[in-house]
């Protein structure tokens, strides 16, 4: 089940946030940095996103919060499965979900060597617009359309 996030789930969402990034940035982001990521912290960070009028979504199954998904008109982000469920097409679901959020075409941005995300947004039908953003002088970011 996705339901949307509010003050009553936010905690949990920043958790799977947390916990998520951490573990996706871990290879290539200093330690100190990945520390600061913490529930309270991502709380913040969701928080302010709904303030400005991001919808936020979470995936809930067997009553346990697993996955989160953002959309703001058509841009999908934060999308973040915890390790221990990933595999199970629920990346999947989230993502075909916020499709169906779109205002308009869906889009999305990924960093460069997130081999396994770029697998899922290919499979779904997303293609390379060519638009980069630099992150770093050795990470780039991509944009990617439906």
């Amino acid at each position: 089940m996705i339901i949307p996030v509010d003050e009553t789930n936010l905690l949990q969402a920043a958790t799977i946030h947390s916990i998520t990034w951490k573990e996706s940035h871990r290879a290539f982001c200093a330690p100190d940095f990945i520390e600061i990521h913490t529930p309270d912290r991502q709380r913040d960070y969701l928080n302010a996103k709904m303030n400005r009028g991001t919808k936020i979504h979470l995936l809930v199954t067997d009553e346990k919060p697993v996955g989160i998904v953002s959309v703001t008109n058509s841009l999908i982000e934060d999308l973040y499965v915890l390790p221990d469920y990933q595999n199970m097409g629920y990346g999947t679901m989230l993502l075909q979900y916020a499709i169906a959020q779109c205002a308009d075409t869906p889009t999305l941005w990924i960093l460069e060597n997130n081999t396994r995300a770029e697998k899922l947004y290919r499979r779904m039908g997303f293609k390379k617009t060519g638009k980069k953003n630099s992150i770093t002088d050795r990470l780039d970011e991509i944009e990617y359309t439906l």
